[in-house]
């Protein structure tokens, strides 16, 4: 993959959940690349998740064209996986769920090993890094299922970066989580933009965002409407008054 290649290429792409009588994505055409910030806005049901979904090779492309990393994601779905990291939006951990939270960050590397390859001393120092990137060593040999909502949330953060990914795809990243950890996470985000990672993220908060151009990708009714650069203070404007969100929602 030539390093001036679009990471993430969309090309007139139709997807739909099994089942459904209309594809959620109709005709995307999207092009990232690497090192882009990227934000995904617009209203409720406008498709973001999916969007997100797609790019990670969850849900089969009815239509059209779409490769990530280099691979056709209909082809090549698990070795995409492997190099993008996805922070889901709705996760829940059992209070009773075993793992400490290395072990469920060192779950990060599981895709990099293959099957029946026991982790070795590069990935625990891969999840160890991750951790500290979240500042969350204290956290390293508690039970996940034990630690609040914010906290949870960085340690599926930490797992997704102890990957190494090219891509990092976040659905609301800072719902759970404090304005002080807000800040520490925009912070981290910007600094692994500034060393080639592309990170996409589906969010309603936009007064957190890193002090760079933001590109803002603006979804309606499951398709673009809105593809521009601005600076972060006008994100906001610009998802409302291109999705059309009402300025009291």
């Amino acid at each position: 993959m030539n390093s001036r290649d679009p990471v993430i290429r969309l090309e007139n792409v139709y997807t739909a959940y099994e089942g459904a009588a209309r594809p959620t994505l109709a005709g995307i055409s999207l092009e990232i690349r690497r090192g882009e910030y990227v934000v995904i806005g617009g209203p409720n049901g406008a498709g973001k998740t999916t969007l997100l979904e797609t790019i990670n090779g969850m849900l089969p492309v009815t239509h059209g064209n779409a490769v990530v990393c280099g691979y056709d994601i209909g082809r090549h779905g698990v070795h995409v996986r492997c190099r993008v990291g996805y922070l889901i939006q709705n996760f829940a951990f059992e209070p009773l769920t075993p793992f400490t939270v290395e072990e469920v960050v060192l779950m990060g590397r599981f895709g990099r090993l293959g099957l029946f390859r026991k982790p070795g001393p590069e990935d625990r120092s891969a999840a160890r890094s991750a951790i500290a990137l979240l500042k969350i060593e204290d956290l390293a040999d508690r039970p996940i299922g034990q630690l609040s909502g914010g906290q949870q949330q960085k340690v599926l953060l930490a797992q997704n970066l102890a990957r190494n990914p090219e891509v990092l795809l976040l659905d609301e990243p800072f719902s759970n989580l404090d304005f002080l950890a807000r800040d520490e996470i925009n912070a981290l985000l910007s600094g692994l933009v500034g060393q080639g990672v592309t990170v996409v993220i589906v969010s309603h908060a936009f007064d957190d965002l890193p002090d760079r151009a933001i590109r803002v990708v603006v979804m309606r009714e499951g398709k673009i409407c809105r593809d521009s650069t601005c600076d972060p203070r006008e994100v906001e404007s610009v998802v409302r008054a291109s999705g059309g969100i009402p300025a009291h929602a």
